[in-house]
């Protein structure tokens, strides 16, 4: 990406209300599919016709098919934000890599083993919600998410997503994205620089991490010592500061009214 064009938007604000699509293709399946639907009555249901009673006495809307699942993919792709398999993780596997395109395009993907014990996020945990939804799925099942991406397991900055929830939008090139996210789970000196925007976005019960460092000011910022910098700012970034931070800079756009 040049400099003189070096940013682009990698990620938006979340949806307010993702649709959610429960897809379920055996007895037992369908019986603990039934059960997580109650609690999400906001959900869809897909599942094998014969197991289509198991759903008779939810509101919310049921398509049963007759074929393949793999013949319903490709509008379950369409339709939902987030799909919640009652399908062996292999089987998930195999019938959405055809239909797969970018972390920034896909839907989150979830499955849900056949006993209701654990939950895993298996695409688009990010920037697609998978991790959230995984979580969330979990808690209502009384089950355990399963979660692999490293920020989440080292409880730690999550660079793709931050401030999500509070509307920020995400600036940079791909690759800065990729890089710091390494230093951040690497534990590699982070400074977090906040000019804009609310201050409550780390939500997760632990504290901060030691080696990031709250700035509330760019010129703060030490090259020498930091690796990269995540920026919280309404400014314009001149190219020669995304030159002089090549892959090492990250810039978050909070909503204007959020400004403190």
């Amino acid at each position: 990406m040049s400099v003189e064009n070096p940013t682009v938007v990698v990620s938006a604000p979340a949806k307010a209300q993702p649709r959610i699509g429960i897809i379920a293709i055996t007895k037992h399946g369908a019986a603990l599919a039934a059960r997580l639907a109650q609690d999400l009555p906001e959900a869809h249901i897909c599942t094998a016709g014969k197991f289509a009673a198991a759903f008779a006495h939810l509101s919310q809307p049921v398509h049963s098919y007759e074929g393949a699942l793999r013949d319903e993919i490709a509008r379950l792709f369409a339709e939902y934000d987030q799909l919640v398999f009652f399908v062996s993780l292999g089987a998930v596997v195999r019938l959405i890599a055809p239909h797969l395109k970018s972390k920034d395009e896909d839907p989150g993907i979830t499955v849900v083993d056949d006993a209701g014990q654990f939950v895993i996020p298996v695409l688009s945990g990010h920037v697609g919600g998978a991790n959230a939804m995984s979580e969330r799925v979990a808690d209502l099942m009384g089950a355990t998410p399963v979660l692999t991406t490293a920020s989440d397991v080292g409880k730690t900055i999550p660079v793709d997503i931050l401030g999500r929830h509070l509307g920020w939008r995400v600036e940079a090139p791909k690759i800065n994205i990729t890089r710091v996210s390494a230093h951040v789970v690497n534990g590699e000196p982070i400074a977090v620089v906040q000019e804009a925007g609310r201050h409550d976005w780390w939500t997760r019960p632990t504290p901060l991490p030691a080696h990031i460092e709250l700035l509330e000011r760019f010129d703060q910022v030490r090259p020498e010592h930091h690796r990269a910098v995540l920026w919280i700012t309404h400014a314009d970034i001149a190219p020669a500061q995304w030159q002089q931070w090549a892959e090492r800079l990250v810039v978050y756009r909070p909503p204007t009214e959020a400004t403190p």
